[in-house]
């Protein structure tokens, strides 16, 4: 029946062990050194590969330009709402598809100039000596790297590897893209610099630019990339506003070609000043229009009357029919001329009416000028109509949010709405107006009734002629108006400081980051495998350990052989090591001296598993009392798995095994050794049934005998968590010492161990620290280091199995000093 004391849940736990932690970090040095090496040499690798980054900015100013001849007769401009507004449509567009598209178009920037540098291609844009030009219409090879070498100053060669019997072609007109057969393999041709190469795949001239340099020989690489995915990368452009100045805009650009970027940041400007004065002209431009449709239409009708009256003249006395109703003719054009002008403002409105409630675009409205309406509210109300249709068509390409576009709608609906009213009230007003000057026509022509056939004749002809005549003038006149407001108009937007390559710019790659990173992973890694061996390791680390698992005192220390023979005290009896065992031997003496015991003094040493050094520390041990004149032996108790002949050289023939059954006496398996004063008996031939020869009367009879001859008996015992021979041993043990070995001995043994001692089967036990080192390094050698290895206990005691090393084992061996 178990008794509760044989539960080791009552054992103290060990707590976390920082010192210990610490002490194995400090241990793995060397990993953390190669660790951060490689890591600084794999950075230093990265950095030399990594193509430089360089940074290019242009700045501009917003500024809302007012053209110089504008008048209030004129209204042929408007603005865009005011400059805040201007900086926020201009930011917008900037960054849209369609005016990227337009200056990659400009530019060409789809195809890639390319020279081989030391690691890999880069873009040579800028400092090649020639330039690409291709036919748009055809379709080209794209995303395909194609070789250009020159064989001379005016003949060079392509050479296109092909790795498949078809190729992708795109046509730059639509973007529309096709395939193609060719042959795999490298094609190469030679071509004349000027000719066109035509090919199924390929269809441009190469022309040499203006002070091209030295080239002969030189070999160059031209790539053509789809056009969408250029335009793509070149919508990043930074756009910053000013914060001191919120009209002032700075734009930048991040790559490795500063030439490219240098005239790309320049053509976005230039594109963007020219679509942004397109559109300022946008209401002169349809006015001009509108005023050219009206002049052919006066001009023929001016023609057709022209003719009618030199008709009528030719044959007439013109003077004298002309002298009676000369009276009226001037009087009369006054008034055609009144009645035209309220006329034609009518039908504007009419059609302006119409348009609005039929169109969506208004930015083809011709101005309220043309046709004499110089209310301020109309004119006003159609510029900011056509504006915000001019920016909403801008913005469809650039942004994909309709709450926008509805804020937009929701503006244009206003200003039509105001406009419908505006309308409908000037109309009322011109509809009184047209009434009373038809009124004064009306009499007006009652008084020429009254004149002869021909006056009446002659009047009404020249009314005709007299008022396309003045119509035509007039509108002459506003198209010159037009064409003057036109030309003086100015765009908003102002270079302040062009790109330009003045040198510097350089903004990456961060070396200085990658080779903090590599110092942090150097100690990262290695650091997290310390952390892991620390955390799975649940072996004995150092004598804190102990002291936190057990109440068993501390008889000594011994520190890791460093050498390849067991034994080191009587070779070095001045090293740190024998003072070691000394240092034991004393503690034993002290133990011996305060239980009064007289005569032989007997030592037991054990251990939980094999190899954590019993043997090893039994013979030193053996050897300290010996050196000190002491008659000492030891027994070779491990019946099964014996140690001690392979250390003295001894051959196992003759043992205890052989007195115990009788076959030999004492003297005859008592063997001298080397070391003065100390003897060995050795377990003999392997016994089918260790345990019971242990327990018999024979072994009582042999450690008489041994006490009677001998002053200390040490005995080398199996390990006491594998097999219960030592148990059998205890009654004939004065003191015990329990070896354990650092980063060998597992802590739960040491739980074992204090139930055993609870439940009275081993008695007067001291703990002995064996191969100790300060580091505390995950593993040790000492098993190959001694010349011994117990490993196969821990599988199959009773197997003779081939100790294997472990992973940390090899890995300590690399590492160790």
């Amino acid at each position: 029946m178990l008794d509760i004391k044989d539960f080791s849940i009552f054992d103290n736990q060990p707590s976390f062990d920082f010192k210990g932690l610490l002490l194995k970090i400090l241990g793995y040095w060397k990993w953390f050194v190669i660790c951060i090496a490689l890591g600084l040499i794999i950075a230093y690798q990265i950095n030399i590969r990594k193509e430089k980054i360089y940074a290019m900015q242009t700045m501009i100013s917003i500024k809302e330009e007012s053209n110089p001849f504008f008048t209030s007769n004129t209204s042929l401009v408007f603005n865009w709402g005011g400059t805040s507004d201007q900086v926020s449509s201009t930011s917008t567009i900037l960054q849209s598809r369609s005016h990227n598209e337009l200056v990659v178009d400009k530019l060409q920037f789809y195809i890639d100039y390319l020279s081989q540098g030391k690691y890999k291609m880069v873009d040579a844009y800028g400092s090649v000596p020639f330039s690409i030009s291709i036919d748009k219409i055809k379709g080209q090879l794209v995303n395909q790297v194609i070789g250009i070498k020159f064989i001379n100053a005016s003949e060079y060669e392509i050479r296109i590897p092909f790795e498949a019997n078809s190729v992708s072609l795109v046509n730059y007109t639509d973007n529309s893209y096709s395939n193609t057969a060719v042959a795999v393999g490298d094609f190469v041709k030679r071509y004349k610099v000027g000719d066109r190469v035509s090919l199924p795949f390929l269809d441009w001239k190469l022309q040499i630019n203006d002070k091209p340099g030295f080239y002969t020989g030189n070999e160059y690489y031209v790539r053509l990339n789809d056009f969408d995915g250029t335009v793509s990368r070149y919508r990043n452009i930074n756009v910053n506003v000013d914060a001191k100045a919120g009209s002032i805009l700075t734009l930048s650009l991040q790559g490795t070609n500063k030439a490219r970027m240098v005239e790309y940041l320049n053509a976005t400007v230039k594109m963007l000043i020219k679509n942004q004065l397109d559109s300022k002209n946008q209401f002169a431009t349809n006015t001009i229009s509108f005023i050219d449709s009206t002049l052919v239409a006066m001009e023929k009708q001016l023609k057709t009357t022209g003719n009618e009256l030199k008709t009528f003249r030719k044959d007439k006395n013109i003077f004298d029919i002309e002298e009676g109703g000369a009276k009226f003719s001037d009087k009369m054009l006054d008034f055609d001329v009144e009645r035209d002008q309220i006329t034609r403002k009518v039908a504007y409105y009419n059609s302006l009416k119409s348009y609005l409630k039929n169109s969506v675009d208004y930015s083809k409205l011709p101005a309220p000028s043309v046709a004499g309406i110089e209310d301020p509210n109309i004119a006003a109300n159609v510029s900011k109509l056509i504006a915000l249709s001019t920016q909403r068509s801008e913005m469809a390409y650039a942004v994909k949010s309709d709450k926008i576009f509805k804020d937009f709608d929701n503006q244009m609906a206003a200003v039509k709405n105001v406009l419908l009213e505006n309308i409908n009230s000037a109309k009322s007003s011109l509809q009184y107006d047209l009434a009373l000057i038809n009124g004064k026509i009306g009499q007006a022509e009652s008084t020429i009734k009254r004149l002869p056939d021909e006056q009446q004749e002659l009047l009404k002809i020249k009314r005709k002629y007299d008022l396309s005549d003045n119509i035509y003038n007039t509108f002459l006149q506003k198209r010159s108006e037009a064409d003057i407001v036109k030309a003086a108009n100015l765009s908003d937007i102002h270079f302040i400081d062009p790109a330009k390559d003045i040198g510097g710019g350089l903004i990456g790659p961060k070396t200085s980051v990658n080779y903090v990173l590599a110092i942090f992973l150097g100690i990262l890694i290695p650091l997290l495998f310390v952390f892991i061996i620390f955390f799975i390791n649940n072996s004995i680390q150092n004598t804190e350990d102990i002291n936190k698992l057990t109440q068993i005192p501390l008889i000594g220390v011994i520190g890791l052989n460093e050498e390849k023979t067991t034994l080191a005290v009587f070779e070095k009896p001045k090293s740190a090591m024998s003072e070691s065992f000394r240092a034991i031997r004393s503690s034993l003496q002290f133990l011996y001296k305060k239980k009064q015991l007289d005569g032989a003094k007997t030592l037991m040493i054990t251990s939980s598993v094999s190899g954590e050094g019993k043997t090893f520390c039994s013979i030193n041990i053996a050897t300290v009392f010996a050196l000190s004149e002491k008659k000492t032996v030891i027994l070779g108790l491990d019946l099964r798995k014996p140690r001690l002949a392979e250390e003295f050289g001894i051959e196992n023939k003759d043992g205890i095994v052989n007195y115990l059954i009788k076959q030999k006496s004492l003297q005859e398996i008592t063997n001298k050794t080397v070391i003065p004063h100390l003897d060995v008996i050795l377990s003999g031939p392997v016994p089918p049934n260790p345990s019971e020869l242990i327990i018999s009367e024979g072994m009582n009879e042999l450690m008489e005998e041994l006490k009677k001859k001998y002053d200390y008996i040490i005995l080398d015992t199996p390990p006491v968590g594998l097999v219960s021979d030592s148990l059998e041993l205890v009654q004939f043990a004065d003191t015990t010492i329990y070896v354990v070995r650092q980063n060998y001995t597992k802590k739960d043994m040491i739980m074992l161990l204090n139930t055993r001692i609870r439940r009275g089967e081993l008695e007067n036990v001291s703990i002995l620290l064996n191969g100790f080192e300060n580091k505390a390094k995950y593993g040790s050698a000492y098993g190959s280091a001694y010349g011994y290895g117990y490993g196969t206990y821990g599988y199959s005691y009773n197997d003779n199995q081939e100790v294997k090393s472990t992973i940390a084992d090899r890995l300590k061996k690399i590492f160790k000093k």
